[in-house]
């Protein structure tokens, strides 16, 4: 592992890292509670943080599902097992693309950075928290921005983003990235190689 990998994975840390206190400082101030832990009820006394008047908000919500509130049922044990899976292929990405240019590395790392930081919650929040067993667990997310009401056929109604969290916006910037770059990206032929030959500029 070189240098510039080794800078990749550390900053992949922090922001993990940061992912991870931001959640438990918000999980303290708002008090939470679960009454009951075999249903999806949580209570706090405080309701909201203003953080740039009604634009941008910290409220509090537990999210079963995937980035952004998107929910996936009875599938949430497999949710659980697939964010391991793939956490352990990101790693096994950056470990081979380590001469690769440094934006492409940290495009990864930052998708490894936000799948990481929702794992630990899917993972250990139920059991850490007391309302679910391992795998069970449900992310925490803060963050609410407004944007203009969209309702399409009464289908569709948003009043503001769905609520996110560092490690969603970790993977939102790192996917944007990966777009951003995809002429750069390695092929498979190139990450299951035995002996990679190095990208050419």
């Amino acid at each position: 592992m070189n240098k510039k990998t080794q800078v990749i994975f550390l900053v992949s840390l922090i922001l993990v890292i940061f992912d991870q206190v931001s959640k438990f400082a918000i999980y303290d101030y708002f008090k939470v509670e679960h009454p009951n832990p075999h249903y999806y009820l949580v209570t706090s006394p405080n309701k909201e943080i203003r953080v740039i008047s009604e634009i941008v908000k910290f409220v509090y919500v537990e999210n079963a599902g995937l980035a952004f509130g998107i929910q996936v049922g009875a599938l949430k044990i497999f949710l659980s097992i697939f964010s391991i899976l793939a956490s352990v292929v990101l790693v096994f990405v950056l470990l081979k693309i380590k001469d690769y240019p440094f934006a492409v590395q940290l495009a990864f790392g930052s998708v490894l950075a936000g799948a990481v930081g929702n794992l630990i919650d899917r993972v250990f929040y139920g059991v850490i928290f007391g309302y679910a067993p391992i795998f069970y667990g449900r992310v925490i997310d803060f963050i609410q921005v407004d944007i203009p009401d969209i309702n399409i056929g009464g289908i569709i109604n948003y009043t503001h983003w769905p609520v996110f969290n560092i490690a969603d916006s970790c993977v939102t910037i790192g996917i944007i990235l990966l777009l951003i770059l995809h002429k750069q990206l390695p092929n498979l032929g190139y990450l299951f190689a035995k002996k990679n030959i190095p990208p050419s500029s």
